[in-house]
């Protein structure tokens, strides 16, 4: 089954505008296919296929001397030294864009020499599991159009819904690992998150850290998914763990760098002093999580005490697909809470503002649950938000927070 991403435009833009394409982003998300939809036709290799990587390493010069464009090189993280090569080969002919298209997994090192070594030269794309349109095959919404400009009440327009609740939910249920969702088997489901997992411990983390302790870290996601959606307190983990508080501080950087965890930080546009500044943050992928806790069900996700967690943590994400995939850039992500419990949980600042979003599984709004984002609206002058549930209709809930059913996303 032929899957659209929703970052193939801006994929094929870079493409023209830079020598190289660089698509990062968690194993079995989908980059490969992505290359090579991008690339048809192009020679492809594989750093992970000891023939290909032996071709390149070999004599790498050589290598490019036979191929200088219209390549694919994947899991470009097993020879660091490529990228520092292939400036010198990019540098050759400047002008000459569209030339390669490199793919990373799970290595903090490969990021940072994109930024050293490629700068200016590359475009780097975060290839992320499926967002719920994306398995469906429906275009991206134009929700994501308020991000882009600053809207007022007035303008505010977010196109249709696309898709239903219950759509949504089983997204929310399985995550967006294409292979495992497309199969749609359960048995197979289980199976393969179970070998996912165990090779990003066994193989990944083992390979890019390999004086960690991987018993206690795998310990560590595990006990991690259990608290997605929550503020962390890592000296609690660290008890918890009979680790110390500089170990949890590792590890979690560590989940964050090869992309299973995503922390979102406290807003700083508040003025008031008891805000909470630990971080919070949840495990990416949401049918990844659920099978940590050993939930394969969607009533089992419904009676499990964090299920508003996990929904709250799944919108994140899908919000965060939606705007990577639009054209918004230097877009920053935060939440609000204060000693008190107020709280809004996501906050975006980009070229429309601040827009305070607060998330809440149900699909009925009480006034009490609008407080805070009232008063936050209020002391940074505010000219609206946003409250995504699982209501059936797009609806001012107040004369400044409109209503907003999750298939608009």
């Amino acid at each position: 089954m032929h899957i659209q991403r929703n970052q193939t435009q801006a994929a094929l833009r870079y493409l023209e505008h830079f020598p190289v394409l660089s698509l990062l982003g968690p194993r079995q998300a989908g980059k490969t296919t992505l290359a090579k939809q991008l690339g048809q036709g192009w020679k492809y290799f594989d750093l992970e296929r000891a023939t290909d990587y032996q071709l390149i390493t070999n004599n790498p010069h050589a290598f490019f001397e036979n191929y200088p464009e219209k390549i694919i090189i994947d899991e470009a993280q097993e020879y660091p030294q490529l990228l520092k090569i292939l400036r010198g080969v990019i540098d050759a002919n400047r002008d000459q864009k569209g030339r390669f298209i490199i793919t990373g997994s799970s290595s903090p090192l490969l990021n940072a020499q994109l930024s050293d070594s490629l700068a200016g030269r590359v475009g780097i794309l975060n290839i992320r599991p499926l967002k719920a349109n994306e398995y469906y095959a429906t275009p991206l919404s134009k929700f994501y159009d308020i991000f882009n400009k600053i809207p007022t009440k007035a303008n505010l327009n977010i196109g249709e819904q696309t898709l239903s609740n219950q759509q949504m939910r089983y997204c929310w249920l399985y995550g967006g690992y294409p292979e495992p969702l497309l199969k749609k088997d359960p048995s197979f489901y289980l199976d393969w998150m179970h070998n996912y997992f165990n090779t990003y411990i066994n193989r990944d983390i083992a390979r890019l850290f390999p004086r960690l302790d991987h018993r206690s870290y795998q310990r560590f996601i595990s006990i991690l998914s259990s608290l997605s959606g929550t503020i962390i307190n890592k000296s609690d983990l660290a008890r918890a763990l009979e680790i110390s508080e500089g170990s949890a501080r590792e590890y979690l950087q560590i989940a964050e760098l090869t992309y299973i965890w995503r922390n979102i930080h406290h807003d700083d546009h508040s003025m008031i002093k008891s805000i909470v500044k630990r971080p919070k943050g949840y495990i990416c992928d949401s049918g990844l999580a659920h099978f940590l806790q050993r939930i394969d069900n969607m009533d089992k996700l419904l009676l499990a005490p964090q299920h508003g967690h996990s929904f709250e943590s799944f919108v994140i994400e899908e919000i965060i697909k939606g705007i990577d995939a639009s054209t918004s850039f230097n877009v920053n992500y935060s939440y609000y809470r204060t000693a008190k419990g107020a709280e809004i949980d996501l906050i975006i600042e980009c070229a429309a503002g601040l827009i305070p979003i607060e998330i809440k599984m149900g699909s009925s709004v009480t006034k009490i649950q609008l407080q805070a984002m009232n008063k936050y609206m209020d002391e940074n002058n505010l000219e609206f938000g946003l409250f995504i549930n699982q209501s059936d209709r797009l609806f001012w809930l107040t004369d400044r927070i409109l209503q907003v059913p999750i298939g608009f996303l």
